[in-house]
């Protein structure tokens, strides 16, 4: 891995840093993160999608300043942002989910640790981050009974189980890269030894898909969910829907949150994008429980987009991904800001003085 330039200028746009990880980080390692399944008609229809959402900006509305701070699950934070769960951040810098997370705790944001994390859930919940774990459900029941403990036991603020991976999409760049993990990177929140199909490459095949198909139970029916309920006294959110009909089995199953999302492009592809389908989760869900976007969102603008069309606050992945690679915890800190900054004035120019009058503006559908 290349070392960032020390001459780089401050970044003025998160898709700076998508530039500066480009050239330090490995090609394999760039695809596995950009990349997404099929032809990647859904990651390239999630930017494309967000970008025809016209917010009506509000005037005269008498302000002075605006607030960014919200409530997710019932507790405050600086603004309606989440770090989304990314596996294995120590591909792209040594410090991996120490970095971010320290990065998400400067910023007041929660972020959401992975089960395929690089860094074991005690170590990222000891940065002093508000920390939500993201549960992959494994085969064996054992396991995820022992990782909930352990959540629990370190502190983890919500538990954010993903539901849209039975199997892992099928990813072209990293089948023809045969994508595997290097030797230093792990699924530290596995026992030893779990993740050895991760690193052993073949010709044609991703690892880390094989490792993944032999780990994750493909099967899960809503009464796992509810199962899951009654054993974790954790707020709970259902990542990966897209279908309001599962959003309301959701609710049923005991969700507090629902996470609006198609994985970022990289599970089915040819499912709508997902700022798509977020009204009609909204209207699905009612005042039942809070409903997050992800998938696609890059900037202030993405984010005041979301909140238009009724998401509590979103989820942001790859951009901060790109920062840590470029230049670890100041970069992803700085990247941080930065979204705080560009979303404050998307509220300033659009007249909102806070979150709760960005979900009362309107949108019109452009392009």
């Amino acid at each position: 891995m290349a070392e960032p330039s020390l001459a780089d200028p401050p970044a003025v746009s998160l898709a700076d840093y998508a530039e500066r990880a480009r050239a330090v980080l490995p090609a394999d390692v760039w695809d596995y993160v950009a990349g997404g399944s099929g032809a990647e008609v859904t990651l390239a229809a999630n930017r494309a999608a967000l970008d025809r959402v016209a917010v009506l900006p509000r005037m005269l509305r008498g302000l002075d300043t605006v607030s960014l701070g919200t409530r997710l699950l019932g507790r405050p934070y600086a603004m309606p942002v989440g770090v989304a769960p990314m596996a294995y951040q120590r591909l792209v810098h040594p410090e991996g989910e120490l970095a971010l997370a320290a990065a998400a705790g400067a910023a007041g944001v929660p972020y959401l640790a992975s089960t395929l994390g690089s860094t074991p859930i005690e170590q990222v919940t000891g940065v002093g981050a508000e920390v939500w774990f993201q549960l992959y459900w494994l085969r064996d029941r054992a396991l995820v009974r022992d990782l909930l403990d352990r959540v629990v036991a370190a502190g983890c603020r919500a538990l954010v189980v993903t539901v849209d991976v039975p199997v892992l999409g099928r990813r072209p760049r990293d089948l023809r890269n045969a994508f595997r993990l290097p030797a230093h990177v792990v699924a530290a929140n596995l026992p030893e030894g779990r993740d050895a199909l991760a690193h052993a490459g073949a010709p044609g095949v991703s690892a880390v898909a094989a490792h993944t198909s032999a780990s994750f139970a493909p099967a899960l029916r809503w009464s796992d969910l509810a199962w899951l309920r009654e054993h974790v006294d954790l707020p709970l959110v259902v990542k990966g829907l897209l279908d309001p009909r599962d959003a309301v089995e959701a609710v049923r199953s005991g969700a507090d949150a629902v996470v609006v999302s198609n994985h970022g492009g990289r599970q089915l592809d040819g499912a709508p994008p997902s700022v798509t389908m977020l009204p009609e989760v909204v209207d699905a869900v009612g005042e039942e429980c809070q409903v997050l976007l992800d998938s696609g969102i890059c900037g202030g603008t993405d984010v005041l987009r979301a909140l238009a069309l009724g998401a509590a606050g979103v989820l942001v992945g790859r951009p901060l991904l790109w920062a840590l690679a470029a230049g670890g915890r100041p970069a992803a800190q700085d990247a941080l800001t930065l979204l705080a900054a560009e979303l404050c004035d998307a509220f300033t120019l659009a007249g909102c003085a806070d979150p709760a009058d960005a979900r009362e503006l309107r949108t019109i559908a452009v392009g």
